[in-house]
C-alpha cells in the first residue's frame, strides 16, 4: 500500500490561465510530492495579459473549506495567496484559529498579494490592514514582494539597506519570520532575498534569468517553501529549497499566449 503523503493546504483565488493562484499551489504540491487541498476564495478572469475581473467565493464556503479538510484529512502546512476583501480576510484568521493553523501551530505561510505584476494595488486599504492585522501576527513566514513591501510597509526597497530596513518593518507586525524577495529589483545583477527572524539574517542569492515569463512565480515559490515546512523542514531550509525550485521553475518558464507566460516545476518530471 502506498504510503499517504504530508499535506499541504493552499487559500487562495483560481487563475482561469493556469499559470497562478490555486493552479500554481497544487502544481508545486504535487511536484513536491505532498497531497495538496484547496480552499477556494475567488473565481478570476484571467489570461496572459492580466486580471480583466473576479468574483468572489461567500465567507462561509470559504471558512467551510478549511474547516472540512483540517477536521478530516489533517493539514501539515498551509498557505494563502489572494483573499480578496478583507471580510474574508478576517473570516479566515479566526478559522486558522479554530483549527490550530499559525501562531505556533500548523506552520503557515502568508504570500500577501496585494499587487499585480506592474505594481497596482489588488486589494483595498482596508484588506491591506487586516492582512497586517489579523494574518501576519499569525504566520510563521511572510514572503512579500517588492511592490507588496512598498504597499504595507511604505518601504521602497533600492538595495541591501532598504531591504534590510523593509524586513525589520515587516517584523513588527508579528510574523516569525520573514522573506523579503528581490525579484523585483530589475537593477540587481542576481536575484537576492533576506530571509530573518529579527535575530538571525540570512541572504539567499540566485542567478536572474533573461525571461519575461515570471507569471505564477510568487504562488510557486510560497507553495515550495509550505511543501518543505509540511515535510517537517524548518523555516531556513524550507525557504532554501523553494529558493531553489524556483530557480529552475524560471529557467523552464515557457511563452503561452500574448502576455507574459508561467514558470514551470515541468522539469521534475524528469529530475529526481
Amino acid at each position: 500500500m502506498t504510503a499517504t503523503p504530508r499535506t499541504a493546504l493552499t487559500i487562495a483565488g483560481s487563475d482561469s490561465g493556469g499559470g497562478a493562484g490555486i493552479q500554481a499551489d497544487l502544481r508545486t504540491f504535487f511536484a513536491n510530492g505532498v497531497h495538496g487541498m484547496v480552499a477556494l476564495t475567488a473565481v478570476t478572469v484571467q489570461n496572459s495579459l492580466g486580471v480583466q475581473g473576479f468574483s468572489e467565493i461567500p465567507v462561509d464556503v470559504v471558512t467551510g473549506q478549511i474547516k472540512a479538510v483540517a477536521t478530516d484529512m489533517g493539514v501539515d502546512a498551509a498557505k494563502t495567496g489572494m483573499l480578496a476583501t478583507a471580510e474574508i480576510i478576517n473570516a479566515v484568521a479566526k478559522t486558522l484559529d479554530e483549527v490550530h493553523i499559525g501562531r505556533s501551530g500548523t506552520p503557515f505561510v502568508v504570500d500577501p498579494v496585494a499587487a499585480s505584476m506592474t505594481g497596482h494595488a489588488l486589494l483595498r486599504e482596508e484588506a491591506l490592514e487586516a492582512i497586517r492585522t489579523e494574518l501576519f501576527p499569525r504566520a510563521t513566514l511572510i514572503t512579500p514582494n517588492l511592490d507588496e513591501v512598498r504597499l504595507l510597509t511604505g518601504v521602497e526597497v533600492t538595495g541591501p539597506g532598504t531591504q534590510r530596513e523593509a524586513a525589520e518593518a515587516l517584523l513588527e507586525f508579528g510574523s516569525e519570520w520573514v522573506l523579503v524577495k528581490g525579484g523585483h529589483l530589475d537593477a540587481a545583477q542576481d536575484c537576492v532575498d533576506l530571509l530573518s527572524d529579527g535575530e538571525s539574517w540570512v541572504e539567499l542569492s540566485g542567478p536572474r534569468f533573461d525571461t519575461r515569463n515570471t507569471h505564477g512565480g510568487g504562488d510557486t515559490m510560497a507553495s515550495a517553501i509550505t511543501s518543505s515546512l509540511a515535510k517537517g523542514a524548518d523555516v531556513p531550509t524550507a525557504v532554501t529549497e523553494g529558493k531553489r525550485f524556483i530557480e529552475r521553475c524560471v529557467a523552464e518558464s515557457y511563452p503561452l499566449g500574448a502576455g507574459v507566460g508561467p514558470v514551470s516545476p515541468f522539469w521534475r518530471l524528469s529530475s529526481p
